[in-house]
């Protein structure tokens, strides 16, 4: 993994704002395999970018792990995102941004958050598709 390349903060309240981040983001990314609604993937890899500035330990125990390091590993390596990854993503992220763009009624602010969605529907439509395995 291309950890080596990043340095750890060297403040001690940074570093611990980083795990606790980093904790509740493996938490949530956890849930988030059991919870069709909660993405997995986005939560890890934040886990894995607080982890990689915080703790070299946690990040190494993250990455190298039996279950939740392949969804980690795959993305860092530009392997892709799998299909279901994908379709998770982008549907759920278009269907709180059409709740959000209904619930609020400024036009800068449903132009910012559709600016956005499109961005990163874009973005992530770009990356490889992981094969099924």
């Amino acid at each position: 993994m291309p950890h080596r390349d990043i340095p750890q903060s060297r403040h001690r309240s940074v570093r611990y704002v980083l795990l606790a981040v980093g904790w509740l983001s493996v938490v949530l990314g956890v849930i988030g395999i059991f919870v069709p609604v909660l993405p997995t993937t986005p939560f890890l890899l934040l886990a894995a970018a607080c982890f990689v500035r915080s703790s070299r330990r946690f990040y190494q125990w993250l990455v190298n792990h039996q279950h939740l390091g392949p969804w980690i590993r795959d993305y860092l390596e530009g392997n892709g995102i799998p299909l279901k990854g994908k379709v998770y993503a982008i549907g759920l992220m278009w269907l709180s941004i059409g709740l959000s763009c209904y619930l609020v009624p400024l036009p800068w602010a449903r132009a910012f958050m559709l600016t956005s969605a499109v961005l990163v529907s874009v973005y992530i439509l770009k990356q490889k598709t992981l094969p099924v395995r």
